[in-house]
């Protein structure tokens, strides 16, 4: 068994026992839910997405406007646990750290992002299939908006969002600062310990600092309305190819006002061939 202590990360102890870190992260199954939980999960899900805003009792008057049953406020509460949502608007603890973790500064206040590999983000969020659901997370260019590497995973847990990660570094080099919201996958030693192995300058967003998840709410936005919610996804693999076909479309063919019309492609590898070429 391999205990939690602050001298080593558990990527580390599990490359020494050469033992999956996935396992770590292990979960007895539980009772898959029922289809109308699967039902009103979906609905919170595009509320969520349309109306970032609203907290759990705005949710509950607008689930019960649609639905021929009575919802709780506590019911929301939980499956907005459960699928990792929160509303978005200026207020304290966004995201609940793990306990013990560390909490970095945020760095990025005044900063003028104007190159790729300046600035890396990340978030998660909940995709709704057929009968069950899973977890998407994205590692983004905050200046170009390029996806670098995402995951799916039908926990919530750590090790996926590290070997997004890991993939994102060994594919394109590493960013001058990462940051992050505060939530235990990214607090977690196992995660922070890739960044300072890299080198990479952490930051996390403080009280009040939402609007700095705004690249990747747009993304996931834009993923839900043009990909996820024409479809119902039958397996795991389906969903995971189907999200790879929209976010290679999403990397190099989708243009973006905010970037003149360009795509996340054009931005992030013409600015990087300028710098090397400079």
């Amino acid at each position: 068994m391999i205990q939690s202590d602050q001298t080593m990360p558990k990527s580390h102890k599990c490359t020494l026992l050469e033992i999956s870190r996935s396992s770590l992260y292990y979960a007895s199954k539980r009772d898959e839910p029922d289809e109308e939980e699967l039902a009103l999960c979906r609905l919170l899900d595009e509320l969520h997405i349309k109306h970032p805003w609203m907290g759990a009792r705005s949710l509950r008057d607008q689930v019960n406007r649609r639905v021929d049953y009575t919802v709780n406020r506590k019911r929301i509460q939980r499956l907005m646990r459960k699928m990792g949502i929160h509303s978005v608007y200026a207020r304290p603890r966004t995201s609940i750290p793990g306990k013990g973790h560390k909490i970095y500064p945020y760095l990025l206040r005044h900063l003028d992002i104007n190159r790729p590999n300046q600035v890396w983000a990340t978030d998660i969020t909940y995709i709704p299939m057929a009968r069950g659901f899973v977890y998407l997370v994205a590692i983004m260019d905050w200046h170009s908006r390029k996806v670098l590497s995402w995951k799916l995973s039908n926990s919530m847990d750590t090790s996926f969002c590290v070997e997004a990660l890991e993939e994102a570094l060994d594919r394109y080099g590493k960013p001058e600062i990462f940051n992050t919201d505060q939530g235990s996958q990214f607090t977690s030693d196992d995660f922070t310990q890739v960044l300072k192995d890299a080198d990479i300058k952490i930051s996390m967003d403080g009280k009040g600092r939402w609007v700095d998840n705004v690249f990747i709410e747009r993304l996931w936005r834009s993923l839900k309305y043009e990909e996820v919610y024409l479809k119902a996804y039958e397996s795991v693999r389906e969903a995971r190819e189907s999200i790879k076909t929209y976010l290679t479309f999403y990397n190099s063919e989708r243009t973006h006002q905010s970037l003149d019309k360009l795509t996340p492609d054009e931005v992030y590898f013409q600015e990087s061939m300028r710098k090397l070429v400079g």
